[in-house]
Formats: C-alpha cells, sequence, structure tokens
C-alpha cells in the first residue's frame, strides 16, 4: 500500500460522542505510521562546530574577527588574525554578564543587546590605513593616505571618539553632513590630531557654513565642499564678514556610475555634486575674486558597496583626470577625496555580482585607488595628492553585534490517531459533496495518487469552510478538516516545513535596511553550534506588522537552520535561552531605526579585550530606552500618565485592603513605564530603582519590602522610581 495510505488523522471526537460506523463510506485510508515532521536527523554525534561554521559561512563573512570556539559558541577575535587563543571572547560569556542579575553578579540589562567591540574598530582603522601604506609604498606614490570617518554611519558618542583616538596617529578624521553632525564632528577633533581633516559635506544654509568657518577659526583642518553651486557665495560672503580664508572643495558629478540601488547617488543624474560646467564657473569667480588658492580638494562618490576594483578604477581614473585639470587651471588643489564605497561581504560569496558582496579586499581596494590616482598625475606630470576616504560602512560594520533572543516557535501540532467513531463524527456534519471528496481523497491516497490526494484534500476543506461560514458545521469538524489536510500535505511532502521562531526583537528599530532596502545581514545563532539544526525557520519580531519578520537571509536563503527551543524557549516559555546574533550591522542601522509599535533601540555595552579569566572586560554598559522614554519621543508624558492612572486605581480600589491594592496598582504600573517595551524572563525578573546617576538593583527578596513601603504612604517619587529589570 502507498505511505500516504499510512498516515495518522489529525483530530479525535470530543467527549462523550460515539457513532455507528457507515459501510458506505471507506474505512480510514491513514493509518499505521506518523506523519512527516519538520525536523531534520537530530543526531548530533557527528556533527562539529566546523561544520556549524561551514553550514552558517561564518568564516567566508566573519573572518578575521568571528570564529566559533570548541564549545559550540561564536567567539570574537578582536585583533583580527593576531588574536592570540586566549584572547578570543565568547559572546555567551556576554550575554551571561550582561543579563544576569546584579546579586549573581551580572550588570541586569535586558535584551535586545548591542555588544561594541572597540578593539575591532582599532583593528579595522589600522587595517585600512596599512592597506593604503602598503599600496602607496608599493606603487611609489609621492603622497600619504589620510581618510575620514562620515558620522552618518554611526554618530554613537563612544563609535566616534574612539575613531578620532584610534586614528589619531594616521590624521584619521571625520566628515559631516548636517550642523548636529558638524559640531559634534568639531568637539570630538578638538581630541584629535591637528592635522586631520574636516570634511563639511552635504546641503547647505548660513548657519552650516558658519559653523564650519568658526571651525577653521578653531585650528581644525576644515574644508567646506561644494554640493550646490549657490553655496560658494556665502562662503565667500561669510568667510569676509568673519576674517576666515576659507578652504574649500567641491564635488564632482562623474559620468561613471555604479548600477543598483546603492549607486543611486552616482552618474550624471545623481543627487550631489557640480557638473563640469559649474565647476568651471566655481573656478572662474574665485580667480577673479582672488581666491583660487583656497581652491584645495576634490571631492566624489561613485556609490556604496562598489562591487569590483575595475568600477572603482574607473571612476577614480575620471576623478583623477578632472583633478589635474583644476591644477592645470592654477587651483592650489592638495587632496582628492574617493568618497565612501569600500564595500562590505555580508555574504561571503566575493562576488561582484551581489550588492551584498565585494569581489575585493582592502588591499586590492587600495591598491586600485593608489594606482588610478599615480597612472592618471605621472600622465599629466601633476604632483602626487593626499588621498582621502570616506570609508564608513567598512569601518564600523564589524565592531558591532546584535544579540536577541528566540521567545517560542511555532510548531506543528502533534496528530492524535482517529478512532473510526471519530471519523463517523467527522463525516455526520459534512454534506454529500464533501463525503464524495472524502471518498475520492481515500480511493487516491490508496492508489498512490498523490496530485489527486492534494486536489481532493483542497475541495474538502473548501467545502467544509463553507459549511462553517453557514453554520452547519462545528469548529471542532473544521479543526478536523484542517489536520486532516495538513496530514495529507507533510505525508506526500507538500507542506511547507519552515517554522516561525518569534523574537524578542523589532525589525523596524533594529535592523531597518531589511525593511526598508531589502538589506540581508549574517544572522546565526551564537551558541549551540556543536549541535546539528533540527529545523529551518524564519523569524518574526514582536510588533504587529505584517512586515516585522525576516524571511531572507545571506546566500538567497527563505530560511535559516535553527535548532529546536529547549522548554519552549525564552521569556514566558520557561525553558532555556535561545540566542542569535546580527552580524555586520554596526552602520546606518541604529541611527535608521524608528520605535513603531513604541518599540525603543536595545541594551548597549561596549566590551573590550582583557587578561581575565573571560579574556573582556565590560567597560560601558547602558539600559535600552524604557517605555517612557519612546513615550516622550511621540509627546507624551510619562509622569503625567503615570498620575492619571495612580488617581484611578486610588478611586476605584477604595475599601479594598486599605488601600494597599492600589498601592500595588501603582507600584505596576511605576515598573511598566519604566521598564523596556521588550519581553521579559519571568524567572528573571527583579526590582530596579532609578536615579539620576544610571540603575542600581535590590533582589527579588526585596522587592515586598520596598512595595510595602510605597503602599504604605510613600512618596509620588519613590513610587514613581519602582521598575523591572
Amino acid at each position: 500500500m502507498p505511505a500516504l495510505a499510512c498516515c495518522v488523522d489529525a483530530a479525535v471526537a470530543p467527549p462523550g460522542h460515539a457513532f455507528a460506523g457507515d459501510s458506505s463510506l471507506p474505512a480510514p485510508p491513514f493509518s499505521g505510521v506518523p506523519p512527516a515532521t519538520t525536523a531534520v536527523a537530530t543526531d548530533s554525534s557527528h556533527w562539529s562546530p566546523s561544520l556549524s561554521s561551514d553550514l552558517y559561512r561564518i568564516d567566508a563573512w566573519g573572518a578575521p574577527y568571528f570564529t566559533v570556539n570548541s564549545s559550540g559558541n561564536v567567539a570574537v577575535r578582536p585583533h583580527g588574525s593576531a588574536t592570540l587563543p586566549h584572547q578570543e571572547i565568547d559572546l555567551l560569556k556576554i550575554v551571561k554578564k550582561v543579563s544576569d542579575p546584579k546579586p549573581d553578579c551580572g550588570l541586569g540589562l535586558q535584551l535586545p543587546l548591542i555588544v561594541r567591540l572597540p578593539d575591532v574598530l582599532k583593528n579595522r582603522l589600522e587595517s585600512l590605513h596599512g592597506a593604503f601604506d602598503l599600496a602607496i609604498q608599493s606603487h611609489d606614490y609621492g603622497s600619504h593616505y589620510q581618510g575620514v570617518f562620515p558620522v552618518k554611519c554611526n554618530q554613537d558618542r563612544f563609535v566616534v571618539e574612539d575613531i578620532v583616538r584610534f586614528g589619531s596617529p594616521f590624521r584619521f578624521g571625520l566628515e559631516a553632513g548636517s550642523k548636529p553632525e558638524l559640531l559634534l564632528a568639531m568637539s570630538c577633533l578638538c581630541k584629535g590630531n591637528p592635522e586631520a581633516l574636516l570634511i563639511c559635506n552635504g546641503f547647505k544654509d548660513f548657519e552650516y557654513i558658519s559653523l564650519a568657518l568658526f571651525a577653521r577659526k578653531l585650528a581644525l583642518n576644515t574644508v567646506i565642499v561644494l554640493e550646490q553651486e549657490e553655496e560658494l557665495d556665502v562662503v565667500i560672503d561669510l568667510s569676509k564678514k568673519l576674517g576666515v580664508r576659507p578652504v574649500i572643495g567641491a564635488r564632482a558629478k562623474l559620468k561613471t556610475k555604479h548600477s543598483g540601488h546603492f549607486g543611486s547617488t552616482s552618474g550624471e543624474k545623481g543627487k550631489f555634486g557640480l557638473t563640469t560646467t559649474q565647476i568651471l564657473r566655481v573656478v572662474k569667480k574665485l580667480d577673479q575674486l582672488g581666491l583660487l588658492d583656497c581652491f584645495q580638494l576634490l571631492h566624489f562618490h561613485i556609490g556604496s558597496q562598489i562591487p569590483s576594483t575595475a568600477l572603482l578604477a574607473d571612476g577614480v581614473s575620471e576623478a583623477a583626470q578632472i583633478y589635474c585639470e583644476l591644477v592645470r587651471l592654477g587651483a592650489n588643489m592638495k587632496f582628492i577625496d574617493i568618497g565612501g564605497g569600500l564595500g562590505i561581504d555580508y555574504d561571503g560569496s566575493k562576488s561582484s555580482d551581489s550588492e551584498i558582496s565585494v569581489s575585493y579586499s582592502l588591499e586590492e581596494y587600495a591598491a586600485a585607488v593608489v594606482r588610478a590616482v599615480r597612472n592618471v598625475c605621472d600622465r599629466k606630470s601633476v604632483k602626487h595628492p593626499v588621498i582621502c576616504s570616506e570609508s564608513g560602512r567598512a569601518l564600523v560594520s564589524h565592531q558591532s553585534v546584535m544579540i536577541f533572543e528566540a521567545i517560542s516557535s511555532s510548531a506543528c501540532d502533534d496528530v492524535p490517531p482517529m478512532s473510526a467513531f471519530a471519523l463517523q463524527y467527522f463525516i455526520e456534519g459534512l454534506t454529500e459533496e464533501a463525503r464524495a471528496d472524502y471518498r475520492n481523497l481515500s480511493a487516491a491516497a490508496i492508489r498512490g495518487e498523490y496530485e489527486a490526494c492534494l486536489t481532493y484534500a483542497d475541495q474538502l476543506k473548501q467545502r467544509c469552510i463553507d459549511q462553517f461560514k453557514e453554520g452547519s458545521l462545528g469548529i471542532e469538524q473544521l479543526a478536523t478538516v484542517d489536520g486532516l489536510c495538513d496530514m495529507v500535505s507533510k505525508a506526500i511532502g507538500a507542506s511547507d516545513p519552515v517554522r516561525t521562531y518569534h523574537v524578542n526583537l523589532s525589525v523596524f528599530t533594529s535592523i531597518p535596511d531589511f525593511w526598508g532596502i531589502g538589506q540581508t545581514f549574517p544572522i546565526v545563532p551564537i551558541h549551540r553550534l556543536d549541535q546539528r539544526p533540527a529545523v529551518r525557520g524564519i523569524l518574526s519580531d514582536l510588533t504587529c506588522d505584517s512586515d516585522g519578520k525576516i524571511d531572507k537571509f545571506i546566500g538567497g536563503e527563505s530560511s535559516l537552520p535553527l535548532h529546536e527551543l529547549e522548554g519552549n524557549g525564552g521569556a514566558n516559555g520557561g525553558g532555556q535561552k535561545y540566542y542569535l546574533g546580527m552580524f555586520l550591522g554596526g552602520a546606518y542601522q541604529e541611527a535608521l531605526g524608528g520605535v513603531h509599535n513604541l518599540f525603543g533601540g536595545p541594551s548597549v555595552v561596549r566590551v573590550s579585550q582583557s587578561d581575565g579569566p573571560h579574556s573582556f572586560a565590560v567597560t560601558r554598559a547602558v539600559p535600552g530606552p524604557s517605555c517612557s522614554d519612546v513615550l516622550r519621543v511621540m509627546q507624551h508624558e510619562p509622569e503625567l500618565m503615570f498620575e492619571t492612572l495612580k488617581h484611578r486605581a486610588e478611586e476605584y480600589g477604595q475599601g479594598d485592603d486599605g488601600g494597599m491594592a492600589s498601592a500595588a496598582v501603582a507600584t505596576s504600573l511605576a515598573r511598566s513605564f519604566h521598564n523596556m517595551p521588550y519581553l521579559v524572563a519571568t524567572s528573571s525578573c527583579c526590582l530596579t530603582a532609578m536615579n539620576n546617576h544610571g540603575l542600581y538593583y535590590c533582589s527579588e527578596d526585596d522587592y515586598d519590602v520596598v512595595a510595602d513601603s510605597a503602599g504604605g504612604g510613600g512618596g509620588e517619587e519613590d513610587q514613581w522610581s519602582y521598575c523591572c529589570a
């Protein structure tokens, strides 16, 4: 008998029901063996961390900063390829340190969590500068490399300050594209190398240009890059009034165009920059005013994620030709700013045909730039300029890891056997047409006609749905036909084996580029990698939005290999927690993230390599925004909201236990206002008090004492300070 005829049906009759058999209907055709499941073999005896590394391509996209250790956990190699074995940092140990309650020597922070890795950032900066140094020496280039970090990629104070500090030996500077970015760049560069560049890009008004000129008065090496021809008049006027001789650059619209989403700002129709005609007018005006010596920098930007060095060299050569022409026209040219575009290999494919990969290394990128500039300048007998780049994505992507937990999964229902009586109960309520579909389904199953089985199962299901809508079929029978049809699909391999894992995260807040432009990032379980993943799944976030899911992964995959949740996962499941990490997301995601459904940003910790027992030290920890914080973003006033609700509780709680019930409600409300919006595991809940200096914690044993003191007439300020970490 065909295998399909050996499956088990999906429902049982309700208690108390028993029916005589009907000889006009066939006996249940599905009996004998269990249905197919979504799981694959779970035997881990022949599995290893190295196999997980291959499965998730960790060595391809993560080298030299991420690997899988012998415990089956993802580990950070903070110094890249120079990292010694004892210096590797286990991500699971970081999560434990951060999320454990303070009485257990943890920090008591809630997930989701961003782990910042300043050692990785330092290594990226040194590697970038080292690549250009090597190229300059190899090609006998007559000047040097001097990069800047575009702060739009990550405006976090400590990231920017780290870049200025780590980059000081290399004269590494900053690029700003707005007034607040300029203010933070000015402040940070006061502690940087005095030769570091402050590149002022973006559209500018009177105030922006004033700030840039003030920066020059403060002895910051500031260059105002013209994005629009009209900006020149404002620069000239203000520089006279302020008594500042400006350094001016111009952004050129190149003919070279980078195809794809990331190249949309390139080419002649690009959003930014001046045409060759406009550049000539700028030169003429500056010459007439005796300011041509102020024109010192040429800037261009082909687009982010430049896929190949061939396209890169083409664009750089075109810009170098313009640079040499400006020298010929009398401009005091010193810098060529090649903009951004140094890409990240998000999927490890090393492909030039993918928008999330690149086909070159840092060294190959630098060599292509230096070679192109040198060749053009040598041909024109022009002195080699200082090469500047605005490599943001490549600099900060690796230094940040987003860690979140899976809290439950949509497991397939176990299907108990169906007795003849249960079958009769199911069939009794069907119309004659539905009974005919059932007969045909049974006959097709016995014959092994799988396509026909699907057809008859779909027809049967639709007829039952119609009957249910008309009120002539009960919900028990509808559930039975759902189970029957699912069983048929599984038995013939037509069902979708992919599960949905519910994660404690907002895609819109933490991975906005996935939702906005379909950008995929490496997502990997950070532990249990010594075990074979048993299922495939997609990730569904906490938001009430159908777009709040991750169903596309690197490598073109529509699902991710995952492990079974132990005890139904964390949060309210009460089982072992299952942690996932999103990698290479250190650029743009935090600044672009919104507060959809009022889910705020994650907690953040800064982790440095140390010589301690766990190889790391948490040097800074910041809890994620509370419910109060995100409410304020939308102009609400949490303190007034709390007062309104507290008075309501007192009004409706009078006479109950002398007001203790209303006091308990007020305490609970205060905790809710101060908690993060994300789900909290009940077992890890502890009382947290907030003050102006941050967080401190008390144990669960102290909860009743503090709550009683609040209920016993404590001040409103005391009640407002109660929250649950």
